[in-house]
């Protein structure tokens, strides 16, 4: 737009002489006119006149002369695109209103608009910061050239300021509702939720349902979704606060979905549904190690266990077996005898972890201990047996009840001779043995490259379970099986411990094992089944173990109910692996074809968003009265007439007013005496003499 060019002419000051003297000159001047009028009962008017125009010459008068050019109002114009948006008819009403507001205010020429979609950081930002967008569009703007702003919303404005703290002029501020006065809605509200629990245990969590709108209830059903897809359902009662129980059921994240069935004809489901999300953390870690006899591998399981402070070890070493015969008096012995029973009947729940290192036969445990062991591991227990060359024997442990859950069957060989341990080809793929990293020589090697050698292997025909690690012609050296609820893993070599000596350059046996214990504790980071998802801002990123799988199909339930399918391929890192963009902030629900679920929580777990989604103009109503603007409803003034105004009130019914503020910029000034000096003179030799003349015939 071109400005209309004027003109404009105004008078300047600029005093000959210091102003304080010239207010003292004329102080007196007025004085000496005031005694003539008293004196001589008559107004010296010509001398009155003479002195003023020597007052006015003396002030030194000036002709400012400025070139002006008009310019546009500014209207800033703020559409809602926040995920609120798509309820109803609303988006229908915001696109149909922003279409006519820019075709009646684009070809005017007196006002320019300013459209901004908001919020700002996109559909993700889980709150309507309308007032961000606006300060943006009017950052460049001078107050004397705005014109007022326009919000298309539904009136869940976020960011609004007090009106004792906004410092600028907005000029009249309106609001176009994009809902219905009418709306019902239901929500559900966690009030109280421990950010962390000990695994195994159970966590309370408040919360409490919430009906907006005309139609409410007085009990609704909910329903709790776990991690491992079974839910429990329940009865709450309407606005009052109620109390569920939460398992801990691993350590890390637990994320679990609460939903609430639906109003009929509500605004939206969005918030129906709420993710409990708190972290799992392990009180203490209790461990029985049973050592067979003493041996050098003995020490690097003690260090192992004991340099993690959150676990509780329990170590025995049979030192002398009922069978065996000797001199030594019974009252000298400082043994003491193995307590079985309090082990493996009394306490034995109380275990999270048994070790077998280099067990055998013999007459100390009873036969039905050993099923006792077997039945701790059916129901959710870990065992873990490091084989010594007892179990090719005839004393090996294989031989009772817990041959039920070993995974390897002993043949009868030991085999004494140098090997590198190597990962198998299925355990490339596996979390415990996948990209193992050992330093040798200044730098890290993966896989077997580098590792040191072994000296001893059992010889085991796998009957169950995976074959993780291979050593002596491809021989089973470490297996992993699941046992009913629990886990079982077998190392078929009493040599790891050769590693943490640095044996032959060593190895990571401390990372193996460490691997290995956390797999049978059920760490999901550890388990090959599980599945993992992460939210990084917008980007889900999906990932599964690649194991025995070149693909796999996910499920995905988005926050707003829609089902997608997506699948997962195989990535540089030897996983399984998609990246996902998320473009609506929520819960979102992943579930695998065999029905392990997870759920991610994208953005706050209860963004004000969908704390409350009814339309309403009352949160901006306080800034609409001071700026004389006013709110419309587009349900039923579809397309608002639009008025040019200089002053207030700038709203009416049906009608929405915009501030016409003459704005202009200056394009020159010229500034020039306003008498000339000869004039001035004259003008003031004038006046003396017609004074003079005046005053002399009056004598």
């Amino acid at each position: 737009m071109n400005g209309l060019a004027t003109q404009s002419l105004s008078l300047h000051f600029s005093p000959l002489i210091p102003v304080e003297a010239l207010f003292v000159f004329g102080f007196i001047i007025a004085v000496l006119i005031a005694a003539q009028i008293i004196t001589s009962h008559r107004i010296p008017f010509l001398r009155a006149l003479s002195f003023a125009a020597f007052l006015f010459i003396l002030s030194g008068p000036s002709v400012h002369e400025e070139k002006r050019e008009a310019v546009p109002g500014i209207v800033a114009l703020i559409v809602d695109e926040s995920a609120s948006q798509s309820f109803g008819e609303r988006t229908k009403r915001r696109n149909a209103a922003l279409q006519y507001i820019e075709n009646t205010l684009g070809p005017h020429e007196s006002f320019d608009l300013r459209v901004s979609r908001a919020p700002l950081e996109g559909a993700l930002a889980g709150q309507s910061n309308l007032f961000t967008a606006l300060e943006e569009v009017f950052a460049d703007v001078p107050e004397s050239q705005r014109a007022g702003a326009i919000f298309i919303s539904d009136g869940q404005i976020h960011d609004i300021p007090g009106i004792e703290a906004i410092q600028s002029e907005y000029g009249p501020v309106h609001l176009l509702i994009t809902g219905e006065k009418n709306e019902t809605d239901r929500r559900i509200v966690i009030t109280n939720a421990p950010a962390f629990g000990i695994v195994g245990q159970d966590i309370s969590v408040n919360f409490r349902i919430e009906d907006s709108g005309k139609l409410k209830q007085a009990n609704a059903h909910v329903t709790l979704r776990l991690s491992d897809g079974t839910e429990r359902r329940d009865i709450a009662p309407i606005g009052e606060e109620h109390t569920i129980t939460l398992p801990v059921q691993h350590a890390g994240q637990n994320v679990f979905e609460l939903s609430v069935e639906g109003l009929p004809g509500e605004l939206t489901a969005r918030n129906n549904k709420v993710a409990i999300d708190f972290q799992g953390v392990r009180d203490r870690l209790r461990v029985l190690l049973v050592s067979g006899k003493p041996h050098a591998g003995g020490r690097t399981w003690r260090d192992l266990l004991t340099a993690d402070p959150s676990v509780d070890l329990v170590h025995f070493t049979i030192l002398r077996e009922p069978s065996k015969i000797d001199a030594t008096p019974q009252n000298e012995m400082s043994l003491i005898a193995f307590p079985f029973r309090e082990l493996f009947e009394l306490k034995l729940y109380d275990f999270d972890l048994i070790i077998f290192d280099r067990y055998r036969i013999s007459r100390i445990l009873p036969d039905h201990y050993f099923q006792n062991i077997a039945r701790y591991v059916e129901e959710g227990g870990a065992f873990l047996e490091a084989s010594g060359p007892a179990y090719a024997g005839e004393d090996s442990i294989y031989y009772t009840a817990l041959n039920k859950i070993l995974p390897g069957t002993p043949n009868g060989e030991v085999f004494t001779q140098s090997f590198t341990p190597a990962v198998s080809a299925l355990g490339k793929n596996h979390p415990v043995t996948r990209s193992l990293v050992w330093k040798t020589s200044g730098k890290n090697d993966q896989g077997s490259k580098g590792w040191g050698n072994w000296l001893r292997q059992i010889g085991l025909t796998q009957m169950q379970g995976d074959i993780l690690m291979n050593g002596i012609e491809e021989k089973p050296l470490l297996i992993i099986n699941r046992v009913g609820e629990g886990r079982v893993a077998q190392i078929a070599s009493d040599h790891i411990w050769l590693w943490s000596r640095g044996y032959d350059g060593g190895g990571p046996h401390a990372e193996l094992l460490r691997r290995t214990v956390h797999w049978l504790m059920k760490e999901p980071e550890l388990d090959e089944e599980a599945l993992d998802v992460q939210a990084d801002g917008r980007t889900l990123i999906i990932r599964r173990a690649a194991f025995e799988r070149s693909e796999d199909i996910v499920s995905v339930t988005k926050p707003d109910g829609q089902n997608e399918e997506i699948t997962l391929t195989p990535s540089a890192e030897g996983v399984l692996e998609h990246l996902m963009r998320a473009e609506q902030t929520g819960i979102y629900r992943f579930e695998t074809e065999d029905g392990k679920l997870r759920f991610v929580v994208v953005g706050d777990i209860d963004p004000p968003e969908f704390r409350n989604v009814l339309s309403s103009a009352k949160a901006l109503t306080p800034l609409m009265d001071k700026t004389g603007g006013k709110d419309l409803w587009l349900e039923s003034n579809a397309r608002p007439r639009i008025r040019f105004l200089k002053s207030a009130p700038f709203a009416g019914h049906g009608w929405l007013g915009l501030k016409d503020n003459a704005a202009y910029r200056v394009t020159g000034a010229l500034e020039k005496p306003a008498l000339p000096p000869w004039l001035a003179l004259g003008l003031l030799l004038a006046l003396g003499i017609a004074t003079w003349f005046y005053e002399g015939r009056k004598i």
